[in-house]
């Protein structure tokens, strides 16, 4: 059968609401509801992909997740067969946090994060793929997770090159971030993605060469980094983002992904907002329809450290 892997990025306003709304039970939280239909439906399993702590770009109420309760974490236990909580990073800005990270600041961040899950969702709801917010993991980094029990990451993928130091051929900044503490391994690649703004993003340790990509992207096939001692993924197939698809034009865009062995996709929580100003009201019906397309093309859902 063919296999499917779903993740959601950014997630800590569900903690919080958790936290702060106490719902007799998780999924009576607008947000969980749609994906335990999801997986009553469609047999959907999902890893998210979890935050420290809210960024003060949204102001200055902060949670974080040693604010979260306990109080559900028999209800998170007897989901974990299909809803984990992945290590993601500390907060959602800046872009890039751990392009260039030491080891010690990211088993700092790993453990600070992987400890409160275990303590309010147990040792079975912490996944052991890692999916970093966008992405790329100095050498150090990957070390890090690696000795740290973490068995599969997340990566990119293509042909890279070298920074010319013109702070133009990236967007958003994304220069600054390159540079600061810059690694040997730090460089630019083409990313595939329906968001052309970042068709030209920095990539890390955790890339894969076109090669590479081209023999592993579609098959359930990980390559396994000796050196490291972990095993490497390009975990989004064909930049499959719910929030960057249109409802009405999803069966088109998933058809090439449909013959394949393997394929994943992604989206983030703060679209199901209304206070965010990127709030898609019809986030849950795109979510819906992605896991009907995959379950009705013959996918089985599976978590991305069942890979390896």
């Amino acid at each position: 059968m063919k296999k499917t892997f779903f993740y959601f990025d950014d997630v800590i306003w569900l903690f919080r609401d958790l936290t702060r709304q106490r719902p007799k039970s998780i999924f009576d939280h607008f947000y969980l509801k749609t994906f335990k239909e999801a997986h009553e439906k469609y047999g959907m399993k999902v890893q998210m992909n979890v935050f420290y702590r809210t960024d003060y770009f949204y102001g200055t109420d902060e949670f974080t997740l040693a604010d979260m309760t306990d109080a559900y974490k028999e209800e998170f236990r007897a989901n974990a067969d299909w809803l984990k909580f992945g290590y993601h990073s500390k907060q959602e800005f800046p872009d890039y946090p751990l392009v260039n990270i030491t080891y010690e600041d990211m088993v700092k961040d790993f453990h600070a994060i992987r400890n409160e899950v275990v303590r309010f969702a147990g040792e079975e709801s912490f996944a052991l793929a890692v999916c970093s917010h966008w992405r790329p993991i100095s050498k150090a980094g990957c070390k890090a997770l690696a000795d740290n029990g973490i068995k599969i990451i997340n990566c990119t993928g293509g042909d890279v090159r070298e920074y010319d130091g013109d702070p133009s051929v990236l967007p958003y900044g994304h220069a600054d971030r390159l540079l600061q503490n810059r690694q040997p391994e730090t460089k630019i690649f083409t990313r595939i993605s329906l968001n052309s703004a970042i068709s030209s993003s920095v990539c890390a340790y955790n890339h894969l060469t076109a090669k590479q990509l081209a023999d592993t992207n579609e098959t359930l096939t990980a390559i396994f980094n000796e050196e490291i001692g972990v095993y490497f993924k390009q975990l989004l197939t064909h930049g499959a983002v719910v929030n960057l698809s249109k409802l009405d034009a999803m069966e088109e865009e998933y058809k090439k992904m449909l013959n394949c062995e393997f394929a994943s996709f992604g989206g983030h929580e703060q679209y199901f907002y209304p206070d965010y100003y990127g709030y898609q009201k019809n986030h849950g019906e795109k979510l819906m329809k992605a896991c009907e397309i995959m379950h009705k093309n013959g996918f089985e859902f599976i978590l991305a450290e069942d890979l390896v």
